[in-house]
């Protein structure tokens, strides 16, 4: 049932996304007089097709990774004479780039729209406070300490964890001066604490931005109660039981699971920590041996076992939301924040301060669209907004077979006032083509190599 559940908002999310994608193609060119003769969603054989009044074949095919929208071109076939006027290679250059921008450019309006309407439903987060930061780290060099409320980071607001963990993958691979603003969550003024980075998680495959920094975030007191257990994990091994209230860590009696039970667990990978249980009425010794795992490029602790859920203080919540108006200029200025961090992380990526590991396939694609859409109307609507900016920003990339490719190629026709070559066009278009294969290859190999892990 959940892999169902995930291959359906898979499916839908990609469909709409090559949907969008190709209607701005085919709208612009259809306004352009150009004959569309197929709209594809997918690849591979049609499941389904339709004609309307002028001829164009609608399909939805067998494979939904893509689609297209093949148009009347003299390149591709011979063109009956009275129609030579609606191919797609007779109309002026100007026109040509229009259709192929305006793919990319439905993506990113696709996402501006996403965004206008999480704003105006708003959204319910927790005021980013932090809890413990961990001694000799960057956060705890700078002055920053439990109970303070993160405001801005370089110079960006900050309401939201997901603000703050946006705002800290914006400097991966870097040396410099993150600049925090903050204040007491008792009250205060606002005080500015100067972060030193210094080749910042450059290369880590899985970072983990708030732990490299020290910080993490406060949680009222959890009572160390155990709820569940997995069945085939090391705390089902040593014998841990739903219900049972740890009381004692090593001799070190707990209260907290998060502040004192977890971090006891992960710095024990496969080493044996002595548990006190209290398990109706009674106290009971037992030996638990954390499973490891890899954490930030780190081996961390894992026993497989959760604890009661708890409630937020009411002061610990806060309600974002905008009326329609104003959320126009919230939407548009978080999808040019985002489409400036893709560029900025493909940047990185080819220059090796964020490690090509982080490239993603249609595995975790799948695997992240279910997640989002469990969690909800504007989860859901952020993954599509991000995924949304993500294909339009790789579309307009100068690569031959991707829409910049062919931007490239007439925006040089319109300068030399005539066409690249055939045999120019024709070499571009093999080597972008490689080049696409292998990133495609290379990004299932990291979704495989995820699964694995």
């Amino acid at each position: 049932m959940e892999l169902l559940f995930t291959l359906l908002a898979t499916v839908v999310a990609l469909g709409l996304l090559v949907t969008i994608h190709e209607y701005g193609h085919f709208w612009v060119a259809r306004r352009c007089g150009v004959k569309v003769l197929r709209f594809s969603i997918g690849f591979g054989p049609a499941l389904y097709t339709w004609h309307d009044r002028r001829g164009t074949e609608y399909a939805i095919a067998a494979i939904p990774l893509g689609g297209y929208v093949k148009m009347l071109d003299e390149r591709e076939a011979p063109v009956p004479p009275a129609e030579l006027d609606q191919a797609f290679n007779r109309k002026p250059v100007g026109q040509r780039i229009a259709i192929v921008a305006a793919g990319p450019i439905a993506n990113f309006l696709l996402a501006i729209a996403a965004f206008w309407l999480i704003a105006v439903l708003g959204v319910t987060t927790v005021v980013p406070v932090l809890g413990p930061v961990a001694a000799d780290t960057p956060a705890a060099r700078a002055g920053l300490h439990q109970n303070l409320e993160l405001i801005a980071i370089d110079g960006e607001s900050t309401p939201s964890w997901h603000d703050v963990n946006l705002q800290l993958i914006r400097r991966l691979g870097e040396t410099g001066v993150l600049q925090v603003q903050a204040r007491e969550r008792a009250g205060g003024s606002t005080q500015t604490y100067s972060v030193q980075l210094d080749s910042w998680l450059k290369g880590a495959e899985e970072p983990d931005p708030m732990g490299a920094l020290g910080i993490t975030s406060w949680q009222p007191q959890v009572a160390p109660h155990i709820r569940q257990v997995e069945p085939e994990g090391a705390a089902a091994r040593a014998g841990l039981q739903a219900g049972d209230l740890i009381l004692a860590v090593d001799g070190r009696p707990v209260t907290d699971w998060v502040s004192e039970v977890v971090p006891a667990i992960q710095a024990s990978a496969q080493k044996p920590l002595q548990l006190l249980v209290e398990r109706d009425e009674r106290e009971l010794e037992l030996t638990l041996t954390p499973a490891a795992k890899a954490q930030n490029d780190v081996v961390v602790g894992y026993v497989g076992a959760g604890v009661d859920a708890f409630e937020w203080p009411a002061d610990m919540v806060r309600e974002i939301h905008h009326n329609p108006l104003m959320a126009v200029p919230v939407a548009l200025q978080k999808t040019w924040s985002m489409t400036a961090l893709t560029l900025d992380s493909l940047k990185k990526m080819v220059t090796g301060l964020v490690s090509a590991k982080n490239l993603s396939g249609p595995i975790t694609i799948a695997k992240v669209a279910g997640a989002s859409a469990k969690s909800g109307l504007e989860s859901f609507l952020s993954f599509i907004a991000y995924l949304s900016i993500s294909l339009g920003v790789l579309n307009l990339l100068p690569v031959p077979v991707l829409d910049g490719g062919h931007l490239v190629y007439y925006l040089a026709e319109w300068v030399r006032g005539k066409p690249l070559s055939e045999r120019i066009q024709t070499w571009g278009l093999q080597i972008g083509l490689s080049l696409i294969v292998g990133v495609m290859l290379f990004a299932i190999y990291n979704d495989i190599s995820r699964l694995g892990g």
